[in-house]
C-alpha cells in the first residue's frame, strides 16, 4: 500500500466532510445577520424572531459538528504531513495561528451570546453578536483560504537550509489566488445556505406547515440564491479562472483540455474525457470564445497539454470532470433561482409544487459543486503540495506505517457516516420542534 496516497486519501476524506459544515456555516450566519434585522426593524418583526430562533438552532448544531471535524483535520497536517510542515511550518504555522487567535476566538465567543443572549441582551447587542459571528466564520475561512492558496501559488518567503522562511506576511496572505479563491469560496458558501434554507422552506409549504414564516424564508432565499448565483459565474468564476490560466497554466489546460498551444482557443461546451492522446471523445467546442473570455481577446494564445513537462502535469479526468459538473450545477442554479424568482414576482410561486419539490431536492447540489471546486483546485496542483516548490511525495510522513493509515481511513468512514447521519437526524428533529 502507498503511505503518500493513503494520507492522501485520508486527508481529503476530512476536508471533504468537513468542508459541508464549514460552507453552512458561513452562508447562514450571513442570512441570519439579515433575517435578525428584520425582525429587530420591521413591523410584524415576530415572525423573523421566531424564523432566527429556530435557524439559530441549526446554526449551533453545525457549528459543533464544524469545529470536531476540524480538530482531526490539522492534526493529519503535522501527523501525516511532516516533512511539508517542517518544511513550511513557518508560514503554514502562522496563518492556522492567525486563524485561530483572531477569527475562531471572535466567532465562537459571539456564538455564545448569540444563541443565549436573546431576551436577555438588547436588541441591538444581540444584532451585533450574530453579525460578529458571520464576520468571524469569514476571517476564519480567509485565514485558511490564504494558506491553501499559498500552495497554490506561494509568495513571500525564501528557503534556507532546507526551509520556507517568512520574508513577507504581507505577500504570504495575499498571494496571487488569495482573493479570487476566497470571494469564490464564500460566495459559494452563500449559495449553500440559500439553498439550504429554501429547500427547507420549500418542505414546509409542501408540508402545509408554518406557512407564513416558510414564504418570507422562500422569498428571502430566492433572491439571494439568485444573486450570489449569479456573481458565482461573474465576477467571482471568472476572476479565479483568469487567476489560474495566469499563475498555473497547467492546471487551466486540464480544466479547459486544451492540447495544443493556440491562440483563437475554443471553449469546450461537450466532451467525454478519455485516456487517449487527444483526451476529449465527442468535443463541441466555440471557436476562439476560451482566449476571448480569458483575456478578453480573442487572438490571444492559451498554453496546452502538450507543451508542459509530463511529470509536472495533474492527472487529467478527476480535475476537467469535477470542474465541468461544478460549472454545470452553477448555471443550473441560476436557471432554478431565476424561475423561482419569476414565479415569486408572478406570485405563483406558491402553487407550482413542482419547483418546491425540486428546491427542496436540490438541498445537497451546492455542496455538492464547493466539494467539486476544492477537487478540481487539489488534484489540478498535483504532483505538488507547493506548486513548484515541493513534491507531494516529499511532502507525506514516513514513520507512519501505511497498514495504519489504512485502517485510519477505514475508521473515519464509519465515524464520518455516523456523524453525517447524526447531522441529518438533528436537523429533522428541529424542524419537526419547530412546526
Amino acid at each position: 500500500m502507498d503511505v503518500v496516497l493513503l494520507s492522501r486519501l485520508q486527508f481529503f476524506l476530512t476536508i471533504c466532510f468537513h468542508f459541508i459544515f464549514v460552507s453552512i456555516n458561513i452562508g447562514l450566519s450571513w442570512l441570519l445577520v439579515t433575517i435578525e434585522l428584520f425582525g429587530w426593524r420591521k413591523n410584524g418583526g415576530v415572525i423573523y424572531v421566531g424564523i432566527a430562533n429556530f435557524l439559530s438552532r441549526l446554526l449551533g448544531i453545525t457549528f459543533v459538528i464544524g469545529v470536531a471535524t476540524g480538530i482531526v483535520m490539522e492534526f493529519q497536517i503535522g501527523m501525516n504531513w511532516a516533512r511539508f510542515s517542517g518544511f513550511a511550518g513557518d508560514i503554514f504555522g502562522t496563518l492556522l495561528a492567525s486563524e485561530g487567535l483572531i477569527a475562531f476566538f471572535l466567532e465562537s465567543s459571539f456564538l455564545g451570546l448569540y444563541l443565549f443572549g436573546r431576551n436577555k441582551v438588547p436588541n441591538g447587542i444581540h444584532w451585533l453578536s450574530i453579525l460578529m459571528v458571520a464576520i468571524g466564520s469569514t476571517v476564519s475561512a480567509f485565514w485558511i483560504i490564504s494558506a491553501n492558496s499559498w500552495q497554490q501559488t506561494p509568495a513571500g518567503f525564501v528557503i534556507r537550509e532546507g526551509r520556507a522562511e517568512l520574508t513577507s506576511l504581507r505577500d504570504v496572505v495575499f498571494n496571487p489566488s488569495t482573493i479570487p479563491r476566497f470571494f469564490h469560496t464564500i460566495d459559494a458558501s452563500l449559495i449553500v445556505a440559500s439553498f439550504f434554507v429554501a429547500g427547507i422552506a420549500s418542505y414546509l409549504l409542501l408540508e402545509n406547515k408554518k406557512i407564513d414564516e416558510a414564504m418570507k424564508l422562500i422569498k428571502i432565499t430566492i433572491i439571494t440564491g439568485l444573486i450570489f448565483s449569479v456573481f458565482q459565474l461573474f465576477p467571482f468564476g471568472h476572476n479565479h479562472a483568469i487567476q489560474v490560466a495566469l499563475t498555473q497554466p497547467e492546471k487551466f489546460a486540464v480544466y479547459e483540455a486544451v492540447d495544443e498551444t493556440q491562440s483563437h482557443a475554443p471553449l469546450l461546451i461537450f466532451g467525454i474525457p478519455t485516456t487517449t492522446e487527444s483526451g476529449i471523445m465527442w468535443p463541441i467546442k466555440i471557436p476562439g470564445l476560451l482566449s476571448l473570455i480569458t483575456f478578453g481577446d480573442v487572438s490571444a494564445t492559451i498554453k496546452g497539454i502538450k507543451d508542459f513537462p509530463p511529470e509536472d502535469m495533474p492527472p487529467r479526468i478527476i480535475p476537467f470532470v469535477s470542474f465541468h459538473i461544478m460549472v454545470t450545477l452553477g448555471i443550473y442554479f441560476i436557471m432554478v433561482m431565476l424561475y423561482g424568482a419569476v414565479q415569486l414576482y408572478r406570485k405563483r410561486l406558491w402553487h407550482k409544487k413542482i419547483f418546491l419539490k425540486l428546491l427542496f431536492l436540490s438541498i445537497p447540489l451546492p455542496i455538492v459543486a464547493s466539494e467539486l471546486g476544492w477537487i478540481a483546485a487539489e488534484v489540478g496542483r498535483q504532483p505538488w503540495i507547493i506548486y513548484k516548490i515541493m513534491k507531494t511525495g516529499d511532502g507525506a510522513s514516513t514513520a507512519i506505517p501505511a497498514s495504519n493509515i489504512a485502517s485510519s481511513v477505514v475508521l473515519f468512514i464509519l465515524l464520518y457516516t455516523l456523524i453525517g447521519i447524526l447531522y441529518v437526524y438533528l436537523i429533522r428533529r428541529e424542524i419537526k420542534r419547530w412546526t
